[in-house]
């Protein structure tokens, strides 16, 4: 697979990111329900670089996060840069290869498991945690009902990043019966605070 080096900035300063060459080429600044010939995983999501950029500005020295649907994992980057303990999850396995490349190549520390929703058993062996990352997941029916169920075994709080697509508003409404939601804006990108209702 060919390599390019993305730099991405964020508070504190930036990463290094190696991305396949063709994602590279594929900028997410379309409409938001555009779809990519390549892998999901390999595209710099825009969803992802504001949820690291919330991630970055935030000391989470001593806390444990796992990042749901990595892809290159730019949320966990900046999570093991702010002092987490990471465990980032993709249920594509070179994602997770490409990962913790980026993350040696970053000078970090993180853990990455190929892991699926509907099978998270590499999860729950790990759970709980502090706080569980996701970026721009919600582009389809199924994962409403899978992340749902997931969440409330994995941390007591969730930061979500999404760019408005379609079954980002079901899943929030269905969230919100469990769940305190706060929402702040970033450009065209909602990052949703979630956190379990006491």
């Amino acid at each position: 697979m060919e390599l390019v080096a993305q730099q991405v900035g964020l508070p504190g300063g930036a990463v290094v990111v190696m991305q396949p060459t063709d994602a590279a080429e594929l900028p997410d600044d379309r409409e938001v329900d555009w779809a990519p010939v390549v892998p999901y995983w390999s595209v710099l999501w825009r969803s992802g670089v504001a949820l690291a950029r919330e991630v970055a500005a935030t000391d989470l020295r001593g806390r444990r996060v796992v990042e749901l649907g990595c892809g290159l994992g730019v949320p966990s980057l900046a999570a093991a840069r702010s002092g987490a303990e990471v465990l980032a999850s993709d249920e594509d396995p070179d994602a997770i290869a490409l990962l913790e490349r980026n993350a040696r190549e970053n000078g970090l520390s993180l853990r990455a498991v190929r892991a699926e929703w509907g099978d998270p058993g590499p999860l729950l062996d790990e759970a709980p945690f502090d706080l569980a990352l996701a970026s721009d997941v919600l582009y389809m029916r199924a994962a409403v009902a899978q992340l749902l169920e997931l969440l409330p075994l994995l941390a007591p709080e969730v930061w979500l990043a999404d760019p408005g697509r379609s079954f980002t508003e079901p899943f929030l409404e269905r969230a919100r019966e469990a769940w305190e939601v706060d929402t702040v804006e970033r450009g065209v990108v909602r990052i949703h605070r979630m956190r379990e209702r006491a």
